[in-house]
């Protein structure tokens, strides 16, 4: 199953990302973990310290000229299937696996934001990342999570006709829930109509009918564990609340494998 994780910058969608992973592994099952995000903070939150990250890929430039360059034309259309192995990092575990379960392996790439740039190396480099992500949502026949730093029109109509869910995380404020919303219309206008709205750090309230805000709904509420950890330890795993968490994370993918 293939998962795309989107919303307004700093509302939570990275730990989500992290915590539906981990949970996974801990299942028994190989998740590749894909850092789309200006922020490149899914490593840290999955637990690796910052010297073991991998240099983002939109700044390898060897890798660019390699790829699109390749016998000095350019090649929008590279081959990247060894890639994936090359440049991922292996994550560890953030728990114990479950009862009687082998757990699976995590293992992150960190990418940088896919955008619409144009014109010079952001281009070349963009185009890149773009073809990464295609044959990662596209060709691997494992579990795919991506965290993106915006909606999912960024990744192209083909690669978004094979994600399988989307998940739009916001904050209970309008201003996260418009961004929310506009994630969700974008996404359905491409077709991807399977989503859902966590709404995180939620106390009460219901929220406004916007267009676009998909309809199905999930809350996190304000969890302390990680309000007492996160001005020490960047990782968002092995909280208090795991066991809440957990249980989130297996009603998440219940939604969306429907």
């Amino acid at each position: 199953m293939k998962i795309a994780f989107a919303g307004k910058g700093g509302v939570g969608k990275t730990s989500l990302c992290a915590w539906v992973a981990d949970w996974l592994a801990r299942s028994g099952k190989n998740v590749w973990l894909v850092d789309a995000d200006t922020a490149l903070s899914l490593g840290q939150a999955s637990g690796l310290d910052a010297d073991a990250l991998p240099e983002p890929l939109v700044l390898r430039g060897d890798l660019v000229r390699e790829r699109i360059h390749e016998g000095g034309f350019l090649n929008l259309n590279p081959e990247v299937g060894d890639l994936p192995e090359e440049l991922a990092v292996d994550v560890p575990l953030g728990g114990e696996p479950l009862p009687g379960v082998k757990p699976g392996r995590k293992r992150l790439i960190v990418m940088g934001a896919v955008t619409n740039a144009g014109g010079g190396c952001a281009c070349d480099a963009n185009a890149l990342l773009k073809a990464l992500l295609a044959h990662i949502v596209m060709d691997r026949d494992e579990w795919v999570l991506v965290d993106l730093e915006a909606g999912v029109e960024h990744l192209g109509r083909g690669t978004v006709a094979h994600v399988d869910g989307l998940v739009v995380v916001s904050e209970p404020s309008m201003r996260s829930l418009r961004t929310g919303a506009e994630v969700g219309r974008m996404a359905a206008d491409l077709g991807l109509v399977n989503q859902v709205l966590v709404l995180n750090r939620y106390t009460a309230g219901e929220p406004p009918l916007l267009e676009g805000l998909p309809q199905w709904r999930m809350t996190v509420p304000v969890l302390e564990g990680l309000a007492e950890r996160q001005m020490t330890d960047a990782s968002v795993l092995g909280l208090p609340e795991s066991d809440k968490l957990d249980g989130l994370a297996r009603t998440l993918l219940e939604r969306l494998a429907h």
